[in-house]
């Protein structure tokens, strides 16, 4: 199968790969230090990447991941701005979580509306986001919100639910884009692959975990990808959630792989 990097170049990108053995030592420490080590290891790797003026695709694990880059835009550029893709807010505070799972609170730990509690390598570099740099484009987790007992942040940041996004992606791509540049002359888009409907993309996830209604497809997704970065302003670009184990046939990588071609070539421009 062809790869990301080997398709990305097919599409005209330019693309030099670092893996993740490079990037991140391994360690024999519990889940919670590897996955600090992770984030500054990653941290350090996208400040080198966007020093060099060169454009950081980060692509895999979860979230968690901004928690590296979004501080390494601001500490490079002096500012930084999100447009944020995901079918979660991801802005649960820390003492509402029952699993202490980062992925589930990287937002609200980037704006600065929990953390206080949060671990000094992290601590020290949040909050990293403000309120009016941040767009959020396709969540609908209200019913895993309201389970938990997590408030929303809308009213609080910019942001779009699913339905109102599938109505016009490029459009509302177009305006989060918009938003963000007011407050930062450049941008870190993050998706999350869980903004896809199931039908569309069921990779995701782990076997069993609660999965949510409605969501986008892949052409909605692309539209908003590519009039994002075709405005201008991106810095960088994760992409995470794949898991291979739900992928038997590989279908769903092929997915990415195509979706990713397609962005790759207008990204950085």
């Amino acid at each position: 199968m062809v790869t990301l990097a080997e398709r990305a170049k097919q599409g005209g990108a330019e693309v030099r790969v670092l893996h993740a053995g490079d990037a991140i030592a391994p360690s024999l420490e519990s889940r919670y230090f590897a996955g600090l080590q992770m984030i500054d290891a990653l941290y350090r790797r996208v400040c080198s990447s966007l020093s060099a003026g060169r454009f950081p695709f980060v692509y895999g694990a979860d979230c968690s991941v901004l928690l590296a880059a979004v501080p390494a835009l601001r500490d490079v550029d002096g500012r930084a701005g999100l447009v944020f893709v995901d079918g979660h807010e991801d802005a649960t505070p820390m003492d509402l979580s029952s699993s202490g799972e980062a992925a589930n609170m990287e937002i609200a730990l980037l704006l600065g509306l929990t953390g206080e509690q949060a671990p000094r390598p992290l601590h020290d570099r949040l909050p990293a986001l403000d309120l009016g740099a941040i767009a959020m484009l396709g969540p609908r987790d209200q019913l895993f919100r309201q389970a938990a007992n997590v408030p929303t942040v809308a009213g609080r940041v910019w942001l779009r639910s699913a339905d109102e996004v599938s109505a016009n992606p490029a459009n509302c791509a177009d305006l989060a884009v918009r938003q963000v540049a007011a407050h930062a002359s450049r941008w870190w888009l993050h998706v999350d692959l869980d903004v896809l409907a199931r039908s569309e993309f069921a990779a995701c996830g782990a076997p069993g975990e609660v999965t949510l209604d409605g969501g986008l497809t892949w052409r909605q997704l692309t539209d908003i990808g590519l009039s994002a970065v075709q405005n201008g302003g991106c810095a960088g670009w994760s992409l995470s959630i794949y898991n291979p184990d739900l992928d038997p046939d590989r279908s769903a990588a092929r997915n990415i792989v195509e979706f990713v071609a397609r962005i790759a070539p207008s990204a950085g421009r």
